[in-house]
């Protein structure tokens, strides 16, 4: 009974082996593109549209300086006092950080350490604001993915979160997010990806929709291009 036994272990930690190899997962069967929606022929309109009808808020922005303008007119229009910067490299081509220390706003860098003396501001930040991996025109959803200097808590945190990107990371599908290789092929997905379309809502709450319960209330857009 033993011999069986081990036979059966042995097979089941090979199985387990093998099976934590990338590239031996059986191919997925062709879709064939059944529910794929696409953005139709112009992507940006679609997600503008889309993301507008999700309740988020998209800014068209012919230029990085149209752009800045914009962040800073939510900044202000917000009465922020704290806000919570990103450090994606399109962040640093619009210069945020000196732009709102003119404005007299306390600026905190996501990709602080995560200690008790340094996670106050993440909670303190009155706006967020990072860039985005892609856009989904289909959804109107922004995608986020975390890493060191990317935290959940950028996006997830403040009241107000602003997105900046432009028209390039567009994608027309949520299909052709996940099949096109953009995270590596086979996919390498981050620990966390997480897709933001409009503000935060719950309908648990007496069947009643509510907005900016676990998360933002306001999610804005600034689409470069």
């Amino acid at each position: 009974m033993s011999g069986s036994r081990e036979k059966l272990l042995e097979r089941v930690r090979h199985a387990v082996k093998e099976g934590n190899r990338a590239g031996h997962a059986p191919p997925l069967p062709d879709r064939d593109n059944i529910g794929y929606q696409g953005g139709g022929s112009d992507p940006a309109a679609r997600f503008c549209d889309e993301c507008t009808a999700a309740g988020g808020n998209v800014h068209r922005a012919a230029n990085t300086e149209t752009a800045i303008a914009c962040v800073l007119n939510l900044v202000q229009a917000k009465e922020a006092r704290r806000v919570l910067l990103g450090h994606e490299s399109i962040l640093e081509e619009l210069g945020l950080v000196e732009r709102l220390h003119g404005l007299g706003i306390e600026v905190s860098r996501s990709d602080q350490p995560d200690s008790r003396d340094t996670r106050e501001p993440l909670f303190a930040a009155d706006i967020g604001i990072s860039g985005v991996d892609y856009l989904i025109a289909e959804t109107g959803s922004v995608v986020v993915a975390s890493r060191p200097n990317h935290p959940r808590s950028l996006s997830l945190l403040p009241p107000v979160h602003i997105a900046v990107a432009r028209s390039e990371q567009i994608v027309p599908d949520l299909f052709d997010l996940l099949n096109s290789g953009k995270f590596g092929n086979p996919p390498a997905l981050p620990s966390c990806l997480t897709l933001i379309t409009g503000p935060s809502k719950t309908g648990d709450i007496e069947l009643r929709l509510v907005t900016g319960v676990h998360g933002p209330g306001e999610v804005h857009v600034i689409l470069i291009g």
